[in-house]
């Protein structure tokens, strides 16, 4: 009995230390695994970077094993989209691209620079030609730039590079994907398949995850903030000309109104949220803040104590530096403020022309006049000349001097040719001028 309790205890020795050697089983379904999902939503532009950033970030701190890019996005901005996928590039997180609607333009580009691409039935991805800020084919520079990006892209994860090609050059003639001459390729999500541009094909996120082998993970979904969401609308280049031009507009209006109202509320509120959103997406700091700050209070200087333009041209330079400095782009802020001067000298004009000098405005002006109402004259008026006979001493052309109530005075005649010695009668006076008319001798001798 001794021998058989020994025996067992060291079976339960070996079989325990046998157990320990054996290598770790992996979990199944990706169990205890984290998958975070990033929308890529609306316009690509540098308020979407951001939000992708701090997605990225938190992914990376909280020890994600797979971010999924869920892709809904008619395309936008080149530089935006090559930042993305510079960050793409950089995290070391698998990354797939899960195209929920459609992928078309800047869209395509970032779905191809994920590790995977998983589309929904009925999606789309492609048509990426490059196009300028008035939505015309780029210059031979950039699209020959946006071509090569397409192609590296594609070869990455060992994609055929014509289907990339075809999506951003119509010249590319491919027939049988409805991409004829002078047309962009865009794929559905069977062609995509097809084609190794798509890995799989998922109605939900459930299939995704199985694709993945990650049926059983964690999943953690990033949401835009409104600060966010505030920040992708101010920052959008078409966005930014309404704010500078809402702004200068509200400034103008309140140099003309009384007091500080609505006008100057709303063109400082313009500002602010041009501020405030780029602050919020990265690209400003405080530094542009106080910069605007002491341009505006060197205008409010030039204002209320006159300096020759000094503190004027100081305010508005400080003010354009604030707004170039602050901004993602300098040429797109460049453009955007020679609009909004635009729109300030246009509204300047029709409010000195309609309304005139009001509010603060009446500071750069001078309003008042010399007039005889507010008791200004340039010399005593005769009035008591009037209706008083007299003779012409000179001829009248229609200037000279005459005789009148025994006084030589200087008189214009009151339009015609007077003859020196003819009778006349003072008919106004205004000031130092005494207009006559030529009266007849009988009327004369009569004393009409």
């Amino acid at each position: 009995m001794k021998t058989f309790r020994l025996s067992l205890y060291t079976l339960f020795i070996f079989t325990s230390i046998f157990m320990l050697l054996l290598p770790p089983q992996a979990e199944s379904g990706g169990e205890g695994k984290l998958v975070y999902y990033v929308p890529v939503e609306q316009a690509v532009e540098r308020g979407l970077l951001a939000f992708m950033e701090r997605s990225f970030e938190q992914a990376a701190e909280e020890g994600a094993d797979h971010i999924v890019l869920e892709v809904d996005t008619p395309g936008g901005f080149v530089d935006a989209a090559g930042r993305i996928a510079s960050l793409m590039n950089n995290t070391d997180i698998p990354i797939t691209a899960f195209v929920v609607n459609e992928a078309l333009s800047a869209g395509a580009y970032i779905s191809l620079m994920a590790d995977n691409i998983v589309m929904m039935p009925g999606t789309d991805m492609g048509s990426a030609a490059v196009v300028d800020g008035s939505g015309n084919a780029a210059d031979t520079k950039s699209q020959s730039v946006w071509l090569a990006r397409m192609q590296d892209a594609a070869e990455k994860n060992d994609r055929d590079p014509q289907f990339a090609l075809a999506m951003a050059d119509p010249g590319i003639n491919l027939p049988e994907y409805r991409a004829g001459e002078g047309e962009l390729l865009t794929f559905n999500a069977r062609e995509a398949f097809e084609e190794n541009y798509a890995e799989a094909i998922a109605s939900n996120r459930e299939e995704l995850l199985e694709y993945l082998g990650l049926e059983n993970a964690i999943e953690r979904e990033m949401e835009v903030s409104f600060a966010e969401q505030i920040a992708r609308f101010v920052t959008h280049p078409i966005i930014i000309p309404i704010l500078l031009s809402i702004g200068s507009l509200g400034l103008v209006l309140e140099l003309y109104s009384p007091g500080f109202g609505i006008p100057g509320f709303m063109g400082l509120g313009a500002l602010f949220l041009f501020f405030f959103g780029h602050m919020v997406a990265g690209f400003a700091g405080w530094e542009a803040f106080i910069l605007f700050g002491a341009g505006v209070v060197l205008l409010v200087i030039e204002i209320l104590v006159p300096g020759f333009g000094i503190f004027g041209a100081l305010g508005i330079g400080a003010i354009i530096a604030s707004l170039v400095l602050g901004s993602a782009d300098t040429m797109t802020v460049l453009t955007s403020i020679m609009i909004a001067t635009v729109v300030a000298i246009t509204a300047m004009i029709l409010l000195f022309k309609y309304v005139g000098f009001k509010g603060p405005m009446k500071r750069f002006v001078l309003s008042e006049s010399t007039n005889t109402e507010e008791g200004y004259v340039s010399s005593e008026t005769r009035k008591d000349l009037v209706g008083t006979l007299g003779e012409a001493l000179t001829v009248l052309r229609p200037s000279g001097t005459a005789l009148i109530d025994n006084e030589r005075l200087d008189v214009v005649s009151e339009g015609g040719y007077i003859e020196q010695g003819r009778k006349v009668k003072v008919i106004s006076t205004s000031g130092s001028r005494i207009v006559v008319r030529e009266m007849d001798d009988d009327l004369a001798d009569d004393g009409s």
